[in-house]
């Protein structure tokens, strides 16, 4: 469902994340925002994947 190098959103909003590695039905991400590239485990079911409208993210 989700590949390395996605961008991902948390369905109920947030900040846009890069998908590091994938193992099963979790996704370690880091922060667009984050220079360190700090992992974040998270579900794959709550997240989407990332799109913008205009010049925003959608939340």
């Amino acid at each position: 469902m989700f590949n390395i190098d996605d961008f991902v959103q948390a369905k109920t909003g947030g900040p846009k994340m890069l998908v590091l590695r994938v193992e099963g039905d979790t996704l370690w991400c880091a922060r667009v925002d984050d220079a360190t590239k700090k992992e974040i485990e998270v579900k794959a079911d709550s997240v989407n994947v990332y799109h913008e409208d205009g010049d925003f993210g959608v939340c």
